[in-house]
Order: structure tokens, then C-alpha cells, then sequence
């Protein structure tokens, strides 16, 4: 079937790819000069680059790395110091690979963060949100399943540990956790097991981000002030424009990135991860890594195990519905400020629930705990509906090329 006209290159071999394989033309409407894009993103924007490039380093140093680990209880933490000391750059790999999941997680944080405060979830973004929280999941579980390969002492009972509340579900729980343990217990099939699908699930959340990005350029990108671009007027090519824009928050990233592999190595790493596993020595206090601990301390509020793990996975589950429950027909924060009121108290109570994740659960730390954890499913099931009936949003503007306020309109003309 014969297409469009072509797009003129000067490469003859370009040319010759592109009459029979459009690819070229693909890229340019992805991220070239023929994608419009609303002119008024700011930085927040830039994370999809970063969250790309991070998973492209993910997989790359997750290759040459798994041609050296050894999925075996009794070697597999042998074969990290052997990797770390005796193959070239080895060193570099591990650490570069331990840190950038650091630096994926905080990029998807503030990501989602950003689509929460300008309403990037609400009609007709809500499948490009809800593949957004799909391959959220899906890092969790191969992040997880990473944190268990180096077989420490903490891997190994953040394993037993984790891979023991699946018991917690009626009737087919004990069948599950029996698939996953390879047997009785958490042994070499395990690490077996999670080491296979640690391999395999990156390329699949690669693939999901491909749908990720189709979604995206259906409606095209949201935008800080929230509202649909109208005319040429208010759009701009994506590049150069943004690519050059974005290239500064993707250095800094990079640069906080070197800094960790080349000054810290170990700043995020738990002290217990460095002696072999033990499964007769359980540690004082078992802690996932980092950016697990918010839902770890909602896991642990839970006095019961399958009420814990019903509202750990509820508190995942929940931003599935995200789109339906906040009711304002208003996107953006900037217009709506009862809401960004409530918004900055939510990321407080975020930050206060990966405290208590860290700390033993007991005392005080057990009591705020259980109050950040009720606030956190209040945010979304009391607080959300209601601010959208009851709030009085600020004026919309006609577009996003004329200002909010009469004030501006003289400084919008003479820029025009």
C-alpha cells in the first residue's frame, strides 16, 4: 500500500531507507521536528528522557554483568566479589547498575508526582496514566528481584521475608510461595527463579513503554497550565527546542549519577549486604532498599499479616483509579489551590512514611506510621472527591499563549 509522500533527506542512504522503511520520518514525529508540543513545558517535563536513558544504562550494564553472576546459593555472592575485583570494570558495571536504579526510581517518583499536581491522568490521558502505574509495577518487581541476586544477609531475608506474605493469601498463598521458593525455603531455586526474571523483565517494561509513548502521542503531552493546545500559536517543534532544553536536567541527573559511582558507591547500600547469607542469623531489622520503604511502612502498619499485605497492594492498586477519583474538571494545580494545599501535605506524608519504613516498628514510629498510612488512603478516597465538589478553581485562560490576568495582556501583545 502506497503512504503519504516521503520526507526529503540529503543522505542518499538515509533516502534509501526511509522509501522502504519510513523509520527516519518515525523518529521525527516521536521527538523531531514534526511532533508539536505545547510551548509552555517546563523542566518537570524532562523526566520521560531521563527514565529512557536510565533504562537504556539498566540493560546495558545488566548484560555484561549477568555473563559473570552465578545464580547458585552457595556462589552467588562470591561471584559479586568476583565481578567487583577481578573483572575488568567490573566494579564500575555494579556500582553504575546499583545507582542508576537510585536514579530510576527518583526520576518515576517525581514523575508521577508531577502527573498528580498538573492533572496529566485526568480525560483523555487516563490509559497513558494507568500504563504509567503497569510499568511502575513491573520496576518494583524486577527492582526487588535485583536487590535479591548479590545474596547478603539482607537480600536473602528481604527475600524470605517478601516472598513469605504471598502465604498470607487464602487458599492458593501456600501454592504460590512454594512456586517461588523452588521447595521449602528460600534457597538456590529462588535465586534461580528471580534471576531469570530479573533478566527478562526490562525488556518488557521496555516494551510497555513503547505503548507508554503511543498513548502519549494520541492527545499529545499535558502541560503545566492544563489545558488543550488550540492552535499553532501554541506549540513549537520538539526539537530543538526541548532536546536542548531537556539536555541540561539529563547532565545534572548524570553528573548526581558519577557522583554517587565515583565518590559513594555505597551511600544506599545497607551495611548487612556485605557478609555472605545466613539463614541462621536473621538481622536486627530487615529493610528493603530505598524507594520501597513508603510502601513497606504500610505493609508493617497492619497488625495482620493479610490485612498488611491487602493494604500494600491497595496502596499500589489505588493510582488505578486515580483518574476517577479526583473529580475536579480542572487539570492543573496552578488553578486550583485548595488542592495544591493538599497536595504538598500528601508528599509529606510520603516522605514520613519512608522514615517509619526505615525505623524498627515499634513505639512512636508504629503509632505515626499507622496515622501517615490513613492519611495516605484518605488523600485518595476522602480528600480527592470531595476538594473537586467543593473547591472554587481559579479562571482558566482562553489558551495557552494569553495570560490568566488583565495585567498580562499588555506584555503578551508586545511580545507577540
Amino acid at each position: 500500500m502506497a503512504g503519504g509522500p516521503a520526507r526529503q533527506y540529503n543522505n542518499r542512504l538515509i533516502r534509501w531507507v526511509e522509501y522502504r522503511m519510513p523509520i527516519f520520518s518515525a523518529v521525527e514525529a516521536t521527538i523531531g521536528r514534526d511532533m508539536p508540543t505545547p510551548k509552555n513545558l517546563n523542566y518537570w517535563w524532562s523526566l520521560g528522557s531521563v527514565l529512557f536513558l536510565a533504562l537504556i544504562i539498566q540493560i546495558a550494564t545488566g548484560i555484561f554483568l549477568a555473563m559473570h553472576y552465578i545464580p547458585n546459593g552457595a556462589m552467588a555472592f562470591d561471584s559479586v566479589e568476583q565481578i567487583m575485583r577481578n573483572v575488568n570494570y567490573g566494579w564500575l558495571l555494579r556500582y553504575v547498575h546499583a545507582n542508576a536504579a537510585s536514579l530510576f526510581f527518583a526520576a518515576v517518583y517525581l514523575h508521577i508526582l508531577r502527573g498528580m499536581y498538573y492533572g496529566s491522568y485526568k480525560a483523555p490521558r487516563e490509559l497513558l496514566w494507568i500504563i504509567g502505574v503497569v510499568i511502575f509495577i513491573v520496576m518494583m518487581a524486577t527492582a526487588f528481584m535485583g536487590y535479591v541476586l548479590p545474596w547478603g544477609q539482607m537480600s536473602f531475608w528481604a527475600a524470605t521475608v517478601i516472598t513469605n506474605l504471598f502465604s498470607a493469601i487464602p487458599w492458593v498463598g501456600g501454592g504460590i510461595t512454594t512456586w517461588l521458593w523452588g521447595g521449602f525455603a528460600v534457597d538456590s531455586p529462588t535465586l534461580q527463579r528471580f534471576y531469570s526474571l530479573h533478566y527478562l523483565l526490562p525488556f518488557v517494561i521496555f516494551g510497555i513503554s513503547l505503548l507508554h509513548v503511543w498513548a502519549l502521542h494520541v492527545h499529545g503531552p499535558s502541560n503545566p497550565v492544563g489545558i488543550s493546545t488550540r492552535s499553532k500559536q501554541d506549540t513549537i517543534p520538539y526539537h530543538p527546542y526541548y532536546t536542548s532544553k531537556y539536555m541540561s536536567v539529563i547532565g545534572l541527573s548524570f553528573i548526581a549519577l558519577a557522583f554517587l559511582v565515583f565518590y559513594e558507591p555505597n551511600f544506599l547500600s545497607h551495611p548487612d549486604n556485605f557478609k555472605p547469607a545466613n539463614p541462621l542469623q536473621t538481622p536486627a531489622n530487615i529493610v528493603p532498599e530505598w524507594y520501597f520503604l513508603p510502601f513497606y511502612a504500610i505493609l508493617r502498619s497492619i497488625p495482620d499479616k493479610l490485612g498488611g499485605v491487602v493494604m500494600f497492594g491497595a496502596s499500589i492498586a489505588i493510582l488505578f483509579l486515580l483518574p476517577w477519583l479526583d473529580t475536579s474538571r480542572v487539570r492543573s494545580a496552578r488553578f486550583r489551590p485548595t488542592y495544591r494545599y493538599f497536595f504538598w501535605i500528601f508528599v509529606l506524608d510520603v516522605i514520613i512514611l519512608g522514615w517509619v519504613g526505615a525505623q524498627h516498628p515499634e513505639g512512636a514510629s508504629l503509632l505515626i506510621g499507622r496515622l501517615a498510612t490513613a492519611y495516605y488512603f484518605a488523600h485518595f478516597v476522602i480528600i480527592l472527591p470531595f476538594v473537586g465538589w467543593f473547591e472554587r478553581p481559579r479562571p482558566l485562560p482562553e489558551s495557552i499563549s494569553k495570560p490568566v490576568l488583565k495585567s498580562g495582556a499588555a506584555v503578551a501583545e508586545a511580545a507577540e
